[in-house]
């Protein structure tokens, strides 16, 4: 089942991803909650629309922006909705 961990722990965990461009997105309730702070970083995707961040935080570690999500993907992108993928230092095992 494949996983996301950062700093040693699994923050995520589901037998249900998508993968796109060679990123796992994860269920967005398969991320822990405790971890996630909201960022107010966006970017865009030519294909997928605009994207989202959350920041990860866990006893003083922090890793900025280090999920993303597209609240409104395009139609052709909508295998992601209510998805998350990961990048930086969170490392995605399957």
């Amino acid at each position: 089942m494949p996983k996301a961990v950062w700093n040693g722990i699994v923050i995520a965990e589901s037998d249900d991803t998508v993968v796109v461009e060679s990123n796992h997105y994860f269920p967005r309730s398969a991320l822990r909650d405790d971890v996630v702070r909201e960022s107010g970083t966006h970017t865009v995707c030519p294909w997928k629309g605009t994207a989202s961040y959350y920041s990860l935080e866990h006893e003083g570690a922090r890793s900025d922006d280090a999920v993303w999500y597209y609240p409104e993907p395009k139609p052709d992108a909508a295998m992601v909705r209510d998805r998350v993928a990961f990048w930086k230092d969170v490392k995605v095992v399957a």
